[in-house]
């Protein structure tokens, strides 16, 4: 009988696969995360032309102070 836990006790090669499986797809899971958070795609702004016509109007006239 080994010294070693049942989780040591596979063979180099298996346990060394495992790791970088392990390591890959955390990176992966992290990437994904960030890319989510950052650079997710956001809502598209309303692009028809009655929209643009608005935003390009100039703005409504404010009335003087004390003259409703």
């Amino acid at each position: 009988m080994s010294n070693y836990p049942a989780s040591l006790s596979l063979k180099p090669l298996h346990r060394l696969t495992l790791e970088l499986f392990a390591v890959i797809a955390i990176k992966i899971a992290l990437l994904l995360l960030i890319w989510w958070l950052l650079f997710a795609p956001q809502a598209k702004p309303d692009t028809s032309p009655d929209a643009i016509a608005r935003r390009l109007a100039p703005a409504a006239p404010t009335p003087p102070a004390g003259h409703p």
